[in-house]
């Protein structure tokens, strides 16, 4: 059980703005065999698209944090991230999975005021397809 919860946290924090990695977390707790690879499947989905929501959230709060010398942000990757969802608009979330691109989406999803739903569908379609791969994947190779 306690792998399940780290993978939870562990996804949680690739999710967000923070560098982190859960994919070969994901990966190795498959190998060991000892929790069942669905649990594992919806752990990690569920706290990376968790992770997502907070990024959302800080987006909406962009125009009253992002002066503060806190801010997890530089001005440019969010210019960056805004860009590429006025272009692409909601279809960019199921980009959201890639790293580096992904969370800056996420967050530019907030600022915009993409609605919650809809960003939600898109993301945890992008995210349980990605970690929908890599369980596919370590179970092929064990």
């Amino acid at each position: 059980m306690t792998e399940v919860v780290g993978l939870f946290f562990a996804s949680f924090l690739a999710a967000t703005l923070l560098p982190a990695q859960s994919e070969a977390f994901l990966f190795a707790l498959i190998w060991q065999e000892t929790v069942p690879v669905l649990a594992l499947f919806i752990a990690a989905t569920t706290g990376n698209v968790l992770g997502s929501v907070l990024n959302w959230l800080l987006g909406r709060g962009l125009n009253r944090w992002k002066e503060r010398r806190w801010f997890p942000v530089s001005e440019r990757n969010v210019a960056k991230a805004e860009c590429w969802y006025q272009r692409w608009g909601k279809w960019s979330l199921l980009a959201s999975w890639v790293p580096v691109v992904g969370d800056p989406l996420t967050f530019a999803a907030g600022a915009l005021r993409e609605p919650f739903w809809s960003f939600l569908l898109f993301v945890t379609i992008a995210k349980a397809g990605r970690y929908a791969v890599v369980c596919v994947v370590a179970v092929s190779s064990l």
